[in-house]
């Protein structure tokens, strides 16, 4: 029994002297922020804002494991992830989000209170030690530089009831210390859990965005079917019709007249026909259902006028939707390569693995050519097309093109859907 507790002390002594310790770098976090915020805030900081989120988000996981390590109680912690390339209001959800201000306060409170507590319960065993000593060699010091603990110790009958207030110190140790780590414990289990309110109110914020995407996306692919309609197959189907109204004027007065007429109409309603399939081809490629996500891929990169490596891994099936939004994904990115990359290859990978969140279930896909880079993100552009296909899905999209290249786009497809 007594060496159950005794374990027990020393274990909860060491948890306290590691907080102690975790709590100096809580400290200085929380100082760098304080002092870095008011000109982040003044000095387009926002752009790091994501790496700050990062760096908060790993210190208190480090807490989690820590807490559940002394407790035996594991505390989850499900982050929503956070984008590559986000966004303004999407650094703004991220820094004034629950679960960031659950963290922040956290942090405070650990770098600011857990200093005093810890060094308070630390500081009573070696009081104790300190006083049980006291009578060993309170003799050897000068007179004038006597010994003080609670007092100052100038004989031996102050040195005998230092011992008495070493055991005191000892007894109240020995209880103070294992329950104010398992207050600790507490206190940092009750900050540090993100409740499932919090995780549902931030889910439910990211599925608003992730609908707002897909319906901005259904309402481009909308505008882009209406124009190609009326720029193309309306167009040619109007110039059947004049086509055929002419040769009918003209049948009546020349019949021999008429036959060219008739043939223009004919090669006009031939390209109208080639239109409307590029159309219902461009909303959902027949090639999808016959041949699969792979057999799509290889005949696309194969039409590529730009020479194209393409290396396909363990794909398997994936849901209906999330083949087509691929697809039209790399299809954006290779129009791009082929339009403005003035590049001799291009490389694309598709596979199934874990995405940077963690996740283990996503399509990677990654286009990359060897043009001369310099390419950005431009409203109604190439790349806002496949950053919005891919928020649809709640994915992940990271562009990276230097000037002087590579041009390279990543994007994460959770297969969920």
């Amino acid at each position: 029994m007594i060496t159950t507790r005794l374990r027990r002390w020393w274990r909860a002594l060491a948890y306290l002297a590691l907080e102690l310790l975790a709590s100096i770098i809580s400290m200085g976090l929380f100082m760098v922020g304080a002092v870095l915020t008011p000109l982040l805030l003044f000095s387009g900081g926002w752009l790091i804002a994501p790496r700050a989120v990062a760096v908060l988000r790993w210190w208190t996981t480090k807490a989690r494991l820590r807490v559940a390590r002394y407790s035996g109680v594991p505390l989850a912690a499900e982050y929503i992830p956070i984008p590559k390339n986000p966004s303004f209001e999407e650094r703004l959800r991220l820094v004034f989000s629950r679960t960031t201000g659950r963290d922040s306060l956290w942090l405070v409170a650990h770098g600011l209170l857990v200093p005093i507590i810890t060094l308070l319960c630390i500081g009573l065993p070696l009081s104790a030690l300190n006083s049980l000593l006291i009578p060993s060699y309170w003799y050897l010091l000068p007179p004038d530089q006597p010994v003080s603990s609670l007092y100052p110790v100038t004989s031996w009958d102050g040195a005998a009831w230092m011992v008495l207030v070493g055991v005191g110190y000892a007894a109240v140790s020995w209880w103070l210390i294992p329950a104010a780590a398992m207050g600790l414990t507490w206190i940092q289990a009750r900050i540090l859990a993100l409740p499932s309110k919090s995780s549902l109110v931030e889910r439910v914020t990211a599925l608003t965005a992730s609908r707002a995407a897909a319906l901005d996306a259904h309402a481009a692919e909308l505008r882009r079917i209406e124009r190609d309609l009326h720029d193309g197959a309306q167009n040619r189907l109007v110039g059947v019709v004049m086509m055929l109204g002419l040769a009918e004027r003209t049948l009546e007065k020349n019949p021999e007249d008429a036959l060219p007429h008739v043939r223009r109409a004919q090669q006009a309603a031939t390209e109208a026909l080639a239109g409307l399939r590029t159309a219902v081809h461009d909303i959902h490629p027949p090639i999808l259902d016959e041949l699969g996500l792979e057999g799509a891929l290889s005949a696309l990169t194969g039409r590529s006028a730009i020479p194209c490596l393409l290396t396909l891994t363990e794909l398997h099936r994936v849901p209906a939707a999330l083949e087509s939004a691929s697809y039209f994904i790399i299809a954006e990115a290779l129009t791009n390569a082929n339009k403005y990359s003035a590049a001799t290859e291009v490389t694309v990978a598709v596979s199934r693995g874990q995405g940077s969140s963690g996740s283990t279930d996503k399509l990677l896909i990654s286009v990359e050519d060897n043009g001369r880079g310099g390419a950005f993100e431009r409203p109604g552009g190439g790349l806002a097309g496949i950053r919005r296909r891919t928020a649809a899905f709640e994915g992940v999209v990271e562009f990276d093109s230097p000037a002087g290249g590579p041009t390279t786009v990543r994007v994460e497809l959770p297969c969920g859907w």
